[in-house]
């Protein structure tokens, strides 16, 4: 089976800073990756580098066995237009540690704006599906709300049921709980093990380890750069090899 996700000696630079040194990772559809690590380890990056917010200097990334933001032609590359950028993208979901919420709209809105004006859907049938949506991440008493009138776990529950309204094929998440006060991370972490139990492919870059061990199908530890150390969660979290995984995990668990 063609994985979801295939990447293949991914780099990325920001300048003189090489922030990715060649990630070499693959997700089956289906399954759920955390990424964890330190903050500066490239998780962030390699993330963004899924949907094309940022451009790879070089190796390739797959999505679903479409080469992402770019067609190859002989032996070299060309970056595909915008336009096709953004058709990608759209069968990609994306939750940012920030909700990114527009202030100004309702919940609803906020979540039936892009299947309209991106997907052409009509207002009837995304505002029936937004409904739906916004009940299922457990929200349907808030549809007028607006965001300030939500606490942030209710918020980032939006953002879950907004990306998921573009009925995308993949989901991506950045550190989706680390803005939330600590009693609300559970919410959030609730409706992502829905997702996760109906067969949603994520990417999850977390430090809720507990969550990692319990959803995770695997977890990869970067540092640096570089995949450290890829696996099960059990081996990873509970026996990993390599003695900097050892270091990171005995100051977080």
């Amino acid at each position: 089976m063609t994985p979801m996700i295939k990447a293949d000696q991914v780099c990325k630079n920001f300048g003189s800073l090489q922030v990715l040194k060649g990630i070499d990772l693959e997700v089956g559809s289906g399954e759920v990756l955390c990424l964890v690590g330190p903050s500066g380890s490239g998780k962030s990056t390699f993330l963004r580098c899924i949907n094309h917010l940022e451009k790879v200097n070089a190796g390739r990334l797959y999505v679903d066995g479409e080469l992402v933001g770019y067609r190859q032609k002989g032996d070299k590359l060309y970056e595909i237009s915008p336009k096709q950028a953004a058709r990608q993208r759209r069968d990609i979901g994306m939750v940012f540690q920030h909700f990114n919420l527009f202030p100004h709209r309702t919940a609803l809105e906020n979540v039936i704006e892009a299947p309209i004006l991106v997907k052409g859907e009509s207002r009837a049938e995304a505002t029936k599906r937004g409904r739906t949506l916004l009940e299922k991440v457990g929200l349907s008493a808030k549809v007028d709300a607006y965001p300030a009138q939500l606490s942030g776990g209710q918020q980032q529950r939006v953002a879950i049921a907004r990306a998921l309204a573009m009925e995308p094929k993949l989901m991506l998440f950045d550190e989706p709980t680390s803005a939330l006060d600590p009693e609300l991370v559970g919410e959030v972490l609730s409706v992502m093990r829905d997702l996760a139990e109906a067969g949603m492919t994520m990417v999850v870059v977390t430090h809720e380890m507990g969550f990692a061990r319990e959803v995770a199908d695997a977890v990869a530890f970067m540092d640096n750069g570089v995949v450290v150390e890829a696996g099960q969660p059990d081996q990873v979290l509970g026996a990993p090899t390599h003695q900097r995984t050892r270091d990171f995990l005995s100051k977080i668990l």
